[in-house]
């Protein structure tokens, strides 16, 4: 926890040091959740609190939670029809689950705040999200099925049984992972990688508990940031955090909060 107090006292005291009459404004956060496979009102709770307690934010939701006998894999998100759902916030956060929405056009709806320059950041299932029926296979830059991934940084096609994941930060310096240690998670998911676009990996996992034996040895990045699109706007994504126990974890929620103050411009 003290390195998200010094987050929020870096982001406070820049305001002040600047003038002291007018402190820097909040961060505005748009949080996108809803779609299959895990408990997202809670989540919706989890990540709100967490960042409030650790940057100068104001929080605002955009979800569906489906409805019994709908489609989970193809929520109504309220985002689908409306390309100006991210005019007047800093950082979009996604934290869908959409996997088996696949509409060129939704597709494109729900990219065109960050083809402007909003920022973006990615939460696990959301790199799962809004995939095409080649999803399984490499995609190349360029391709109708690597729109999404083009934008998240990383083509994940699948995961293996949860188990703890044992994290090691990079070794290239980058001020999200300032002061964070490696750590291990309770039971997890650990996306593969199958493309990368360009992208600074910020921290990788292991799953030596992993109850498939050949799994235990593969290491994949699961922390990244990467710029999208013609305003090159800054993206944070990780993969960790399938279980609302795994949000809560300290630490991961310290990385979520350095992603969005570095998304926003905001992490000095």
């Amino acid at each position: 926890m003290w390195r998200a107090a010094l987050i929020s006292t870096v982001l406070l005291a820049a305001g002040s040091a600047q003038a002291e009459t007018k402190p820097e404004a909040p961060i505005k956060v748009l949080i996108v959740t809803g779609g299959c496979c895990h408990n997202y009102p809670e989540q919706r709770q989890i990540l709100e609190t967490g960042l409030k307690a650790r940057l100068n934010v104001t929080v605002s939701h955009l979800y569906y939670d489906p409805k019994p006998g709908e489609a989970a894999t193809r929520p109504k998100l309220p985002i689908y029809d409306d390309p100006n759902y991210g005019e007047g916030y800093d950082v979009i956060v996604h934290n869908e689950c959409a996997a088996d929405e696949s509409d060129p056009a939704i597709i494109e709806t729900v990219l065109a705040p960050h083809k402007k320059g909003i920022a973006g950041v990615n939460l696990h299932c959301a790199m799962h999200s809004y995939r095409s029926e080649t999803f399984r296979a490499p995609v190349t830059a360029g391709e109708p099925a690597a729109r999404w991934f083009e934008y998240t940084g990383i083509q994940s096609s699948g995961h293996g049984p949860q188990s703890p994941i044992t994290l090691t930060i990079a070794p290239e310096a980058h001020p999200i992972t300032e002061g964070l240690s490696g750590w291990t998670t309770t039971k997890d998911e650990l996306y593969n990688n199958l493309t990368t676009f360009k992208v600074t990996p910020l921290i990788y996992g292991i799953q030596p508990e992993s109850s498939v034996a050949a799994d235990r040895d593969k290491t994949f990045t699961v922390a990244w940031t990467h710029t999208y699109g013609p305003q090159n706007a800054r993206v944070f994504s990780t993969t960790l955090a399938h279980n609302e126990a795994n949000m809560r974890e300290d630490a991961y929620l310290d990385l979520v909060a350095g992603g969005v103050a570095w998304a926003s411009g905001r992490l000095k």
